[in-house]
């Protein structure tokens, strides 16, 4: 079943056959938690109707609160950089859909999405699987024609239940736990690390990037070989990636490598090529990413509370004359966090992205200012980003982040 007849339809072309997924599995991320859908029967009968194909490949499992898209990314740029054909399954997507499924860097082609929703139809109709039940199973579809040598598979939403966790890989990471979908994965950060925790395999090694004392049990109960990596000494290799957090992800890719290459030739060339070329390599967008100069414009993709903390201290290490935040929030975050975490002598400039998920410029702005954070509201991205843009000297910073979504339309 996974072996796609390739023609684009006469009934629907690739943005129709988007449409038709959004609104036969909606998604998490245009309409939040009635998207979700735990537990693992609906892919697990979705691989028997496509013959298994995650068996196809040797994958590598990741799973976090952050850092794990970066974890991922770099995994794979290593793994390219060795010579291997690699498959890389993210989310969310940033600009388009193809960004989900790659293979040595190169998305998805719009052909095989069509002709895999084509031929998935009768499936869909009847099992109505969530968005991302089906484009997991899209991905190890696409993963197995294309004959790849490893496939780093980024876990959706938890890790227990999330639909990813179907396959036995050969190395699992869990980059972190930290507050985020708190009414789906629990309140408590030891629900959370539970819930990470359930992609551990007995026999697979894991690597766990941060864990304090007290969640360590919880990794450590099942069955596998751990390795912390925040136990590990700081590595002097230069990476691309130069956010705040990356200097933890470092360790935690690290960490990974070291487990992998008891297991696979990687040269330590390929390591140091893949730190330093990951975006050129797998198109990662969206961390602590550059888009201008003079002044210096800056978008970063952190969105919760551990993430926003690592964004205003790598800001606040920033030389500059006046700070300007373009933010803007989806509406089932905790908002009220996020904003005592921002600091208080920036100009903002409140937005929202154009998605039905998110809070409104003007609620935004209302709630900001509990906080003491002053600024307009503008009604789309790009008219806040101009707004500071022609409000900045040479010798301010913007800053444009808050949500996945806002960074989406500007990079």
């Amino acid at each position: 079943m996974c072996n796609f007849v390739r023609f684009f339809s006469d009934f629907m072309n690739y943005q129709e056959t988007l449409q038709y997924l959004y609104v036969m599995t909606p998604a998490f991320q245009q309409v939040g938690q009635s998207a979700y859908k735990p537990g693992l029967d609906n892919v697990l009968e979705l691989s028997a109707k496509f013959e298994h194909p995650h068996t196809a490949f040797k994958s590598i499992h990741v799973a976090g609160t952050n850092g794990k898209g970066s974890v991922s990314h770099t995994l794979a740029a290593i793994l390219q950089a060795q010579g291997y054909k690699v498959g890389l399954y993210t989310s969310p997507h940033l600009r388009d859909f193809s960004e989900r499924i790659r293979v040595n860097g190169k998305p998805v082609s719009e052909e095989y999405v069509v002709a895999f929703v084509e031929q998935a139809r009768a499936f869909i109709e009847q099992l109505k699987p969530s968005f991302f039940e089906l484009t997991t199973m899209m991905a190890f579809c696409y993963f197995k024609e294309q004959q790849v040598d490893y496939a780093v598979i980024e876990v959706g939403l938890g890790g227990r239940l999330d639909s990813t966790n179907i396959i036995t890989p050969v190395l699992s990471v869990i980059t972190n736990v930290s507050f985020d979908h708190v009414a789906l994965l629990g309140n408590t950060l030891e629900k959370i690390a539970y819930e990470k925790a359930g992609i551990i395999k007995p026999g697979v090694p894991v690597v766990v990037g941060e864990a304090p004392a007290e969640l360590r049990p919880i990794y450590t109960a099942k069955g596998a070989k751990v390795v912390f990596a925040e136990d590990m000494p700081e590595s002097s290799l230069p990476f691309e990636l130069t956010g705040e957090c990356q200097r933890f992800n470092k360790k935690t890719i690290l960490a990974a490598v070291d487990l992998l290459q008891q297991k696979i030739p990687i040269s330590s060339q390929a390591v140091e090529y893949g730190l330093l070329h990951v975006v050129s390599l797998t198109g990662l967008k969206g961390r602590w990413q550059k888009l201008a100069e003079n002044p210096l414009v800056i978008a970063d993709t952190g969105h919760n509370e551990a993430g926003i903390r690592l964004i205003v201290k790598q800001l606040r290490s920033l030389s500059y004359k006046t700070l300007r935040m373009v933010i803007g929030v989806v509406n089932d975050k905790d908002v009220n966090a996020m904003l005592s975490l921002l600091p208080k002598d920036a100009v903002y400039y409140f937005t929202n992205a154009n998605i039905p998920r998110a809070l409104s410029s003007q609620e935004l702005q209302a709630i900001a200012k509990n906080y003491d954070l002053i600024g307009k509201n503008y009604p789309s991205v790009q008219e806040a980003l101009l707004a500071a843009k022609n409000e900045a000297s040479n010798d301010d910073v913007i800053f444009v982040g808050g949500s996945n979504f806002i960074v989406a339309e500007v990079v």
